[in-house]
């Protein structure tokens, strides 16, 4: 059996402040798509909640980042890069609460 490349997942659910404009929202869209450019990045998904519909599954929040790196140094290069400090700046005004999953493969 091939073992599992060793990867940093990197999750982070957006919950967008009521009463935005359309505007506003494709702003936030842009914004968090251009995360994308970070070469770092190997697995980009930015999405919103899925039609799926159990008791388990949370869809309180607007927007979902997925990024996966080879590792955490990858990680932190994306933390302190101009793209992802420029999307914070411009785009921070568009939501109430972020809330972050990071995990390693075991």
């Amino acid at each position: 059996m091939k073992a599992l490349d060793k990867k940093f997942v990197h999750v982070v659910n957006f919950y967008l402040k009521p009463g935005l404009s359309q505007e506003d929202v494709l702003r936030f869209e842009a914004g968090v798509s251009s995360l994308h450019t970070i070469d770092e990045i190997k697995i980009f998904n930015v999405g919103k909640p899925a039609i799926t519909d159990r008791p388990v599954i949370d869809k309180s929040y607007s927007y979902c980042l997925l990024c996966v790196f080879n590792d955490i140094t990858a990680h932190d290069i994306y933390q302190v890069h101009p793209v992802h400090l420029h999307f914070i700046e411009t785009c921070k005004q568009y939501w109430d609460n972020v809330v972050i999953f990071d995990s390693e493969t075991i």
